[in-house]
């Protein structure tokens, strides 16, 4: 347990370096009101944070910044709800007083709004994207070089997509296929089908399918739009307007991550509903251990269909992205339950 004092002064770095992005020091954190103590007692209780691990050195300077223990700290104990401004609060009732007939209108509306207010990339998966599964999948020629595959959900939902076929495959090679991904597939979720195809099909095509390797890129190009139209993605290059990221060299892989639908999906779902936070390390995908993401669910009727989320450094206003996506959130819950219950 920290003392009182040690997170005053750990509330007054993260504080800090969220607002500069640079390291804090004790003189920095003496001139705040109310604390009362010199600048040398601070530098003790500095030295002690970062014993315990909640503060990190980055350089030979007296500075300290937050570790993952720190934000993990300030986010669940000492971060404060946040008041919207009157331009954040104009901004997004706006976007529930537009009169937006599509559902998926308002999703990609709902995640450029929220980069414009929080200056952050964005995400929001579309409703019941976790909820679809695979039921059937049959492709059918339509010459000798093209065919269409069609992905029948258990919902019943019917999915359509137009494959190029490697030349001159025989049909029985085509049933083949159709027959594996049938018995492997079966009920899995479809933003994962990319990744199960490469995990637990491909080894068995390998067997059986000729050729092999030219079907393996038609199916995964089947699987690709499965997801697509259900993610959107705003405000990918405001990542680069942090400090920490302005090395193009950094960010490379996580720009690469952010173009791949079926990664983004292993990113934010965690299978958990509500308010979910993954500071740095605590995320699984070492592109992100320098990152942020916060995330929550917006509901139809008391059921979670979705989720809205931010991506950012971990030097992220968290009080002001938790009271955005919170407002979003309802707000959202309230527009799909209008639409699907009639009024």
């Amino acid at each position: 347990m920290l003392s009182d004092r040690q997170r005053f002064i750990l509330n007054a770095i993260v504080d800090n370096y969220i607002r500069s992005a640079e390291p804090v020091g004790s003189r920095t954190i003496s001139k705040r009101e109310g604390l009362g103590i010199s600048s040398a007692t601070i530098r003790n209780e500095m030295a002690d944070l970062e014993e315990l691990g909640y503060l990190e050195q980055p350089h030979t300077s007296a500075g300290r910044v937050p570790s993952t223990k720190g934000y993990r700290f300030y986010v669940d104990n000492l971060v404060k709800p946040q008041h919207l401004s009157e331009e954040e609060l104009v901004n997004l009732k706006q976007l529930f007083a537009d009169r937006i007939t599509h559902v998926e209108q308002v999703i990609e509306h709902t995640a450029s709004i929220l980069s414009q207010v929080t200056n952050y990339t964005s995400i929001v998966l579309g409703p019941e994207i976790f909820e679809h599964r695979l039921k059937h999948i049959q492709i059918v020629p339509l010459n000798d070089q093209q065919a269409v595959a069609i992905i029948v959900t258990h919902t019943g939902r019917v999915e359509n997509t137009l494959l190029d076929l490697p030349a001159g495959i025989p049909a029985a090679e085509i049933e083949k296929l159709v027959n594996i991904l049938n018995s492997k597939l079966q009920d899995v979720p479809l933003w994962q089908l990319r990744q199960r195809l490469y995990r637990e099909v491909a080894s068995e095509m390998r067997r059986h399918v000729e050729p092999y390797e030219e079907m393996l890129v038609t199916i995964e190009n089947a699987f690709k739009s499965e997801s697509a139209d259900r993610i959107f993605l705003h405000g990918r290059a405001k990542i680069i307007n942090q400090p920490e990221f302005r090395d193009v060299e950094k960010v490379r892989d996580l720009f690469e991550l952010l173009e791949q639908n079926d990664q983004l999906m292993q990113l934010f779902n965690t299978q958990e509903t509500g308010l979910m936070i993954r500071i740095g390390q605590e995320n699984s995908m070492d592109v992100m251990k320098n990152c942020s993401i916060v995330t929550t669910s917006y509901y139809l009727d008391g059921k979670p269909v979705g989720t809205v989320g931010i991506l950012g450094p971990t030097r992220l206003e968290y009080a002001k992205v938790i009271a955005v996506l919170d407002y979003l959130a309802i707000g959202l819950s309230r527009i799909l339950t209008d639409r699907f219950e009639g009024r």
